[in-house]
């Protein structure tokens, strides 16, 4: 939060809130995840390594610590104290903490936190009574998802539409809309299955133009063909009422570009009739392509739907009717007023 002030975000007190049922990262659960990753040697997971998975399986076994627990000192400490044993029970002199330093340093971040933590319950459903635009934002893909994702190669929540229930309590029957962010190709970072990942010059220029490196970890991006077998399963789970296809322009120099459509079984050449959960099925299937003509133009700048190569409105088309759902944002460009609205 100061870093946010610092860099020059006003009123920073006034709009930002933290809800009081969160629950803490702490440094212990940093190194945890450090050390987990490393018990999985060649099969790890690829996270993040920032204590979100070990706060997750805390908050699961139910002895993890809540903002409003925090502002209770006897309860934080003590909390605190079991986590760090059990811990060190577990992973022995490699877990480096001293849980000394991260008491004090709460005792400040009580203090700093006061203004922000609130209940959120009574806020949200205030708003939704009045009828309050409401607008939530996911950080993660669904294919990260816990429970549908590419398991275990998942993060440690819901990410999609399921997601925004269970983490605001918002009334399903007040949705209106459900956007569904898709790039115009397909990328993953750290491991995990992904079936249309091109390990060629394909990849390399997709990752080059796009500029695909991790926000949170500065690691590159796996880069790949659009999978609309993917993006047809995430529609299925999250209803989306449109679509918002980002990067366009990173495809503007190919001069055929290929989705995927199905995935068949190697061995019987049946099709598969979804994105399955067996990652071992998933790693014998072979991906069915559409190859389509690329339009070797540049669509950053167009300002409507009309403005685009008849190719990347071939394209756009092709996306829409296999999935059923509108593109009704497309992205053409890194700057804000590089989007096309068909709203």
């Amino acid at each position: 939060m100061a870093d946010l002030e610092a860099k020059g975000l006003k009123n920073i007190r006034d709009r930002l809130l933290v809800s009081d049922r969160c629950h803490i990262i702490t440094d212990c659960h940093i190194q945890v995840d450090g050390l987990e990753e490393q018990e999985l040697g060649g099969n790890s997971i690829g996270t993040t390594k920032r204590g979100i998975g070990p706060t997750y399986s805390t908050m699961a076994a139910r002895n993890g610590i809540t903002i409003s627990e925090m502002f209770d000192e006897e309860v934080f400490e003590r909390k605190l104290r079991q986590l760090a044993t059990g811990f060190k029970k577990r992973f022995g002199d490699l877990l480096v903490y001293d849980i000394e330093d991260e008491i004090k340093r709460f005792k400040q971040y009580r203090e700093d936190l006061r203004t922000f933590v609130v209940d959120a319950v009574p806020i949200m459903a205030d708003a939704q009574a009045k009828n309050t635009k409401i607008l939530v934002e996911g950080a993660q893909a669904v294919m990260l998802d816990l429970n549908f994702g590419t398991y275990p190669f998942v993060t440690s929540s819901n990410t999609g539409l399921g997601g925004v229930f269970t983490g605001l309590g918002l009334n399903p029957r007040k949705i209106n809309h459900i956007v569904g962010v898709v790039k115009a190709y397909t990328t993953r970072v750290g491991g995990g299955a992904f079936p249309t990942e091109q390990l060629n010059e394909v990849g390399e220029k997709l990752g080059k133009i796009g500029h695909e490196i991790g926000v949170s970890t500065g690691r590159s991006r796996r880069c790949g063909w659009l999978d609309l077998v993917v993006v047809k399963y995430s529609a299925n789970l999250n209803h989306y009422t449109a679509l918002n296809l980002t990067k366009l322009d990173i495809l503007d120099t190919f001069p055929t570009i290929k989705v995927a459509v199905a995935y068949k079984d190697k061995e019987t050449g049946e099709e598969l009739p979804s994105f399955p959960a067996d990652l071992k099925t998933l790693e014998k299937a072979e991906v069915v392509y559409k190859e389509l003509e690329g339009w070797n133009t540049p669509t950053t700048g167009a300002k409507t739907y009309f403005d685009l190569p008849k190719q990347a409105r071939a394209y756009i088309e092709f996306i829409e009717e296999f999935v059923g759902v509108k593109c009704v944002w497309i992205g053409t460009g890194p700057k804000r007023e590089d989007l096309i609205s068909r709203v």
